[in-house]
């Protein structure tokens, strides 16, 4: 990539070259998935692995190596990313196969944020009006950018819709307290001027700072909850920055045990967090300070919870394993988006 012309002539941001070696790992995946079923090319899965890739990495010099890349692309979701890149394909049988999946898990979603009944129409709006953006329609044409573009596989598909809807609960929120009400006319009789709109700086979610303490101390918990080997096997390929294959001769296992070891531990990790944010509670002997009085969270205000961990570079995961090393930290979304 040229530093200096990050996006296209289009708008888009110009999208990583995938080394050589990946090359037969992605056709490995490719044939693994579902893709035959919703007719998706073979281009169109790679250009979605590289975006993802690209997010994941960004753009930092030197970019990281094929190994890393590789042992990322296995982490993923690899039948939802498919399953989403069909749908931004504009491919029918899978938007059908999407719709008719999802549709009522998005609802549900919308009732667990606004805290009312699924059956309630302000969830079920809330719910479909997100369809527009995912199937891409612009002013209420086809052939806009579909929102399924920003789904990367990090997460589930299901996690990653909770979060889209709770952002845009949110948003709806800000936008509406922009507008101050206007009555018809002053007490002079004079109508009132309308002020001109004029773009505004929507600030970040006042919760943010909030969620990423409750999410911090969730983690520590859950971290220390595991048992020695377990925890090992996480400083060394988090904070430590290990490969596979060099875990394995640390810890005696074949590569692929590190990997099947790795996989058990992150969703055992990610059941306790979830866990603890959802009952708001301590659990043994203050274990988590502060955390008594804390109240439980429901599943939307939980995917915020880790849509701002996996964003935010503030949580170090070296503190958290007390590593001596200080490689850059990979962050928690690699534990928590397996």
């Amino acid at each position: 990539m040229n530093p200096a012309a990050p996006y296209s002539s289009d708008g888009e941001r110009r999208l990583w070259r995938l080394p050589e070696a990946c090359g037969a790992l992605l056709r490995q995946l490719f044939a693994e998935s579902p893709a035959d079923r919703w007719h998706l090319s073979f281009q169109s899965f790679q250009a979605a692995l590289t975006r993802s890739a690209a997010k994941r990495f960004g753009e930092s010099l030197p970019g990281p190596t094929a190994e890393k890349i590789q042992e990322y692309f296995t982490s993923l979701h690899t039948k939802d990313l498919v399953l989403a890149c069909a749908c931004a394909d504009g491919l029918e049988n899978a938007w059908n196969e999407f719709v008719a999946g999802y549709r009522n898990h998005l609802r549900a979603s919308a009732a667990a944020i606004l805290r009312r009944p699924a059956s309630d129409p302000a969830a079920i709006d809330l719910a479909d009006s997100l369809f527009a953006d995912l199937y891409g329609l612009s002013g209420g044409k086809a052939g806009g950018r579909s929102l399924f573009r920003y789904f990367h596989g990090r997460s589930s598909l299901k996690t990653w819709l909770r979060a889209v809807l709770s952002q845009r609960h949110i948003d709806a929120i800000r936008a509406g307290r922009k507008f101050d009400s206007l009555d018809d006319g002053g007490d002079d009789g004079e109508m009132r001027r309308v002020p001109e709109l004029r773009a505004v700086d929507i600030p970040v979610d006042p919760h943010r700072a909030m969620y990423l303490q409750k999410f911090r101390e969730a983690l520590s918990v859950a971290l220390a909850s595991l048992d020695a080997r377990d925890r090992e096997r996480l400083r060394l390929y988090y904070p430590e920055d290990r490969t596979l294959a060099e875990i394995g001769r640390e810890l005696g296992e074949h590569e692929s045990s590190v990997s099947r070891n790795l996989e058990r531990v992150r969703g055992e990790l990610r059941a306790t967090v979830e866990g603890l944010l959802r009952a708001g509670k301590a659990v043994v002997n203050g274990a988590m300070p502060g955390a008594a009085g804390m109240l439980g969270m429901n599943d939307a205000q939980i995917a915020l919870c880790i849509q701002y961990a996996a964003e935010d570079a503030a949580i170090d995961l070296d503190k958290l394993f007390e590593s001596r090393k200080t490689k850059n930290s990979s962050g928690p979304d690699r534990i928590l988006e397996s």
